[in-house]
C-alpha cells in the first residue's frame, strides 16, 4: 500500500497480513500510519497503489459498509455511536431485526442486545440512551456492535484506551474466544504490556513504512520501542523535578477543595494541590474521577464548602470564572469535548486566548503565528503546516494541540483527564516530561489516569476515589504500584479513617 494526503506521504509500500485464528499487533508512534492503513483496508480511504486480498481473493472496498458486508468489523479508538439512540439501537444500527410487516422488532432487538452485552460482561440497560453512559461503557458497546456481524476479521484500534482493568480482562477474553473460533484480529494499542499478553505476531510501522515484522514473543520491550522511535531509549525511571522542591509541603495550596458534592456522584471530596506538585486521581469506572475535575471546573453542577484558587474563592458552576482564576481542564474525550475538527491546528491552539491576541476586536496574525509556532515547536506537534485541519492529525498530535491550547492561557491549575490516553510511548514520554516541566515551574497539576504505573511514576500523591468518596491517599514510600492496586480493587482494605486513626 502507498497513500498520500495533500503532499504528505502517509504510507509507503506497506505490506501487512493477518492469519485466521491469530491476533496480530500493529504498532507505531502516532503519525506512523497505523490508522491510515486500517482505513485503507476497510474502505474509508482508497490506496494510491497496492492491492488488498481478503480470504485469498483481490477485493476493493468503495466504502466501509462494503468491508463490513464481507465480514470485516472495526472497533475504532474514537467511539462512533449515536448518543440519542438506545444501546440496543446502536448495537444493531443498520441491521435491526424486522417483523413480518417490515417494522423494527423492538422486543427482539432489545432481547438480543441484552444477551450480547451480558456475554461481554457489560452491566447496562439496553433501552437507555448511549449518550448517558461513560466513555468506557460506550467503547464496550462499540465492541458489542462489531460482534453482531459474524466477522472473519476484526480490527481493534485502541479498544482498551477508555477501559478499566476489569473491562480490559473481559475484552481480552472475548478476543481470545474469537481467535479460537478462527477469526483474524488486528490489535492496535499503545499500552505495550497488552501486546505480550494478547498478541501472536507484530508489525511495526515508522513514518509510514514497515520497519519490523515477526513473532511477538521474539521481541523485548526495549527493542520494540527502539524500532518504533528509530533510536535507542533510556530505560531509567523518569523522576520529575517537583519532589525535590524544598519546603513544597509547607506552601499554601494553589487549589484547595473541601466538601465537594454532586447529586449521587460525589460525596464530600477534599483535596489540596500545592505549587509544583502533581496529584494523581485514581479510581475504577464510576468512582467519580472525571466528575471531580468537571465540578471544580464548573462543568458539572455541584456544591462545596469551599473551592479556592490561590486563596480566592472560586465561583461554582461557571467555566468562565474558572478560566479567569487560572484553571484549565484537558477533557478525557478529545473528540467530543476538545478539538474543533473543521478548524486548523492554528485556530484550535489559539481558541481560548483570542482576547489576548486581539486589539479593538481585531486579531493580530503576527501574535497568533508567534504563539502557535512556539507551541508547535515546544510540543513537537507533527503538522504539514499550522493551517492543516486538526482532524487530519493523529490522535497523539491532536492531544498535543489541546495541551497547547490550555498552556496558552498560562494556567495556575491544570486539570488533566487521561492526558496520555491513546498516545504512543514516545509521545507519552514527551507529555510526561512536559507535565514535569510545568510542575517544576510552580504549576499545580491534578491528573487522572487509568494507568497505575503512570500515576506511581508521575505523582507526588495519589488520591484514590471509590463511588464518589476518597478511599485512600498514597504518598512517599506508600505510593507503590502494589499499594495503589490494593486500594483500587479492595476499597475497604485501607480506608482514610483507619490511616488517620493509626
Amino acid at each position: 500500500m502507498t497513500k498520500h494526503f495533500a503532499g504528505v506521504r502517509a504510507l509507503t509500500d506497506v505490506s501487512f497480513s493477518v492469519a485466521p485464528g491469530s491476533i496480530h499487533a500493529l504498532v507505531g508512534e502516532n503519525g506512523a500510519g497505523k490508522s491510515t492503513l486500517i482505513k485503507v483496508f476497510t474502505g474509508v480511504h482508497q490506496p494510491d497503489t497496492g492491492e488488498i486480498r481478503y480470504c485469498g481473493e483481490p477485493v476493493s472496498f468503495a466504502r466501509p459498509s462494503d468491508a463490513q458486508d464481507v465480514g470485516i468489523s472495526t472497533v475504532y479508538q474514537e467511539v462512533s455511536l449515536v448518543p440519542l439512540l438506545s444501546v440496543a439501537r446502536n448495537v444493531f444500527l443498520g441491521r435491526e431485526p424486522r417483523n413480518r410487516f417490515g417494522l423494527i422488532d423492538v422486543r427482539a432487538m432489545n432481547r438480543d442486545a441484552q444477551r450480547i452485552t451480558t456475554d461481554l460482561g457489560i452491566d447496562v440497560d439496553v433501552t437507555q440512551d448511549v449518550g448517558r453512559l461513560g466513555l468506557g461503557v460506550q467503547q464496550m458497546i462499540a465492541l458489542a456492535r462489531a460482534m453482531t456481524i459474524n466477522a472473519r476479521a476484526v480490527i481493534m484500534d485502541e479498544p482498551t484506551s477508555s477501559l478499566e482493568m476489569r473491562e480490559v480482562e473481559t475484552l481480552f477474553a472475548v478476543a481470545r474466544r474469537l481467535r479460537d473460533d478462527g477469526v483474524g484480529i488486528v490489535f492496535v494499542s499503545h499500552r505495550l504490556d497488552e501486546l505480550w499478553q494478547l498478541c501472536d505476531a507484530v508489525t511495526i510501522l515508522r513514518d509510514g513504512q514497515v520497519v519490523h515484522r515477526g513473532r511477538m514473543a521474539d521481541l523485548d520491550r526495549r527493542t520494540l520501542v527502539s524500532h518504533m522511535l528509530g533510536r535507542e531509549i533510556d530505560d531509567a525511571v523518569r523522576q520529575h523535578a517537583a519532589p525535590a522542591r524544598d519546603g513544597a509541603e509547607a506552601e499554601a495550596p494553589v487549589l484547595s477543595v473541601r466538601g465537594l458534592r454532586a447529586d449521587r456522584r460525589l460525596h464530600g471530596i477534599d483535596l489540596d494541590v500545592r505549587p509544583g506538585r502533581i496529584v494523581g486521581l485514581a479510581g475504577l469506572l464510576g468512582s467519580g474521577r472525571s466528575e471531580t475535575v468537571k465540578a471544580i471546573y464548573g462543568d458539572l453542577p455541584a456544591e462545596a464548602e469551599s473551592i479556592t484558587v490561590k486563596g480566592a474563592e472560586l465561583r461554582r458552576g461557571s467555566i468562565s470564572a474558572a478560566l479567569d482564576a487560572g484553571v484549565a481542564l484537558l477533557s478525557e474525550d478529545r473528540k467530543a469535548e476538545g478539538i474543533i475538527p473543521d478548524l486548523s491546528v492554528r485556530d484550535n491552539i489559539v481558541l481560548a486566548v483570542l482576547s489576548r491576541v486581539s486589539r479593538w476586536g481585531v486579531i493580530s496574525d503576527a501574535k497568533v503565528d508567534e504563539l502557535v509556532d512556539t507551541f508547535i515547536r515546544r510540543l513537537r506537534i507533527k503538522v504539514s503546516s499550522p493551517h492543516q485541519l486538526v482532524s487530519q492529525l493523529s490522535g497523539g498530535n491532536q492531544q498535543k494541540v489541546l495541551i497547547a491550547r490550555w498552556l496558552c492561557t498560562e494556567p495556575k491549575v491544570f486539570l488533566l483527564d487521561e492526558p496520555t490516553r491513546g498516545i504512543d510511548v514516545g509521545a507519552k514520554q514527551e507529555v510526561a516530561s512536559l507535565i514535569d516541566e510545568l510542575a517544576a515551574k510552580g504549576l499545580a497539576v491534578l491528573m487522572i489516569s487509568s494507568e497505575t504505573e503512570e500515576l506511581v511514576e508521575s505523582s507526588d500523591e495519589v488520591v484514590v476515589l471509590h463511588e464518589g468518596s476518597v478511599n485512600d491517599r498514597l504518598a512517599g514510600s506508600d505510593l507503590t504500584h502494589s499499594r495503589l492496586l490494593a486500594a483500587l480493587v479492595a476499597p475497604g482494605s485501607s480506608p482514610v479513617d483507619a490511616e488517620v486513626a493509626s
